[in-house]
């Protein structure tokens, strides 16, 4: 990688970390905010706080968190994409003090609100920049899921070992500080943003092969961008759509009360602080082994299942350099689904077989995202590279909220098991078109 792309993946390395640090640090605070409030006051009425509605309230947070990426990749196209990483940044920071002060259920909805439109327009903007700036494309790709992998496997990591000392609105305030910082080094960060896109003589670019689209500066227009939306979904773009969908429902399903759904298995009971230090430094401390304060296993399991994922998402973008990712995609949503059937009979099994199950759940969740986003790139103009990837985190994470929706009702009204067969239902719709892409490209 030359200096222009190390400064690039530098950048969004950090933004993309602090963006799934804040993501994945939520459900680590839904099973306090479950604990702590038994309503949520309307004024009119009152909703009793259980996995059903605080599942909504997360699933209005993550819908934004996907539907603003599509007016977000719109600007990206226009304004470039350093000013809004550093936007992210900054609002991303600014939510969390938000929660932090948060008296209620209403104020803590208030603020995942503020966190979900800051947080939106980053892929987009994050990934349009890797892709018209990075000459090695797959590699850059390769890193920055690394770091957002590091994010959700450590932010989650970081908020359970706070929780142990402070509570929850502490640990969110203590949170949100960084991301001010770095807003900053993001708005005085020195690369070009277009190095990698090779200018031809009718204006287009070399990195596309679709042609007959906008190629320099994104959409005008709303008339533009209707025309560009409707191009690009009257092609092959609609099925890499549906894919990224599935993968947006299963992340989602899977993820939003995987802690909450730990917490009653076998091995993952809360275990008194107090149990776990020498009978000498408890009397030094003046605590006594049954103490308030617990550690939560799943909170830690959750974590390490996250941090797997920087296997998965390094796999993914090599792989993505070095196979048809139509197949790659296929087959890692196979495996998904597979493993989605296994999940509630293996946690049957006790905690030895889901500790090893666990890391390979973490690894295939993953790999299928910078093959994805890789797909994104082949099958868009560069020109409209933000609006693609709008519409590519529309689907993810806006379309994708629904999963977290999904599986609060399903544990509400209906078991894990039916959750989980829900989840290799959509995997599998993932693998299917996966194959039909790769034939359809086979045919070309």
């Amino acid at each position: 990688m030359n200096a222009n792309d190390r400064a690039i993946t530098a950048l969004v390395m950090l933004a993309h970390g602090a963006v799934h640090t804040y993501e994945l640090a939520i459900p680590i605070f839904v099973v306090a905010w479950i604990d702590q409030f038994e309503v949520i006051s309307l004024g009119v009425a009152q909703l009793p706080v259980n996995t059903a509605t605080v599942g909504a309230i997360v699933t209005v947070s993550y819908g934004l968190f996907g539907l603003g990426a599509l007016p977000g990749g719109v600007l990206v196209d226009r304004l470039g994409s350093r000013r809004l990483i550093s936007a992210c940044l900054a609002g991303m920071g600014l939510s969390y003090l938000l929660l932090g002060l948060a008296p209620n259920m209403l104020v803590i909805g208030l603020a995942l609100v503020v966190w979900g439109v800051a947080a939106s327009v980053y892929h987009p903007a994050g990934l349009s920049l890797i892709s018209k700036g990075v000459h090695e494309r797959g590699t850059g790709l390769a890193y920055h899921g690394i770091a957002g992998n590091l994010g959700i496997g450590l932010g989650p990591l970081a908020a359970a070992l706070l929780l142990v000392a402070v509570d929850w609105r502490t640990v969110a305030l203590v949170l949100g500080a960084p991301a001010l910082l770095a807003a900053l080094y993001a708005a005085r960060a020195d690369f070009d943003e277009t190095a990698a896109v090779e200018p031809v003589a009718d204006g287009g670019e070399t990195d596309d092969g679709t042609g007959g689209s906008k190629a320099d500066a994104g959409v005008d227009s709303l008339g533009e961008f209707l025309a560009e939306s409707r191009r690009l979904f009257a092609g092959v773009f609609v099925l890499v759509f549906v894919v990224v969908m599935c993968s947006g429902l299963y992340y989602r399903g899977v993820l939003t009360f995987l802690p909450e759904l730990l917490r009653g298995l076998p091995g993952f009971e809360p275990v008194p602080v107090g149990a776990l230090l020498p009978e000498p430094v408890r009397s030094l401390l003046g605590v006594s082994a049954e103490g308030a304060r617990t550690l939560s296993p799943g909170d830690y399991f959750y974590s390490g299942l996250l941090l797997m994922g920087v296997v998965g998402q390094y796999a993914g973008g090599k792989l993505s350099d070095r196979i048809p990712v139509e197949y790659g995609l296929s087959g890692a949503f196979a495996v998904l689904a597979v493993l989605a059937v296994l999940f509630v009979p293996v946690s049957a099994m006790g905690l030895g077989p889901l500790l090893l199950f666990g890391p390979v759940l973490g690894i295939f969740l993953f790999v299928v995202q910078p093959m994805y986003q890789a797909t994104v790139a082949e099958y868009t103009p560069a020109g409209t590279r933000g609006l693609s990837y709008g519409f590519t985190y529309l689907g993810v994470f806006g379309v994708g909220a629904l999963g977290g929706g999904v599986a609060g009702a399903l544990l509400a009204f209906a078991d894990p098991t039916a959750l989980f067969l829900t989840l290799a239902g959509f995997a599998t719709v993932g693998s299917l078109v996966g194959l039909t892409l790769a034939r359809l490209r086979r045919g070309t």
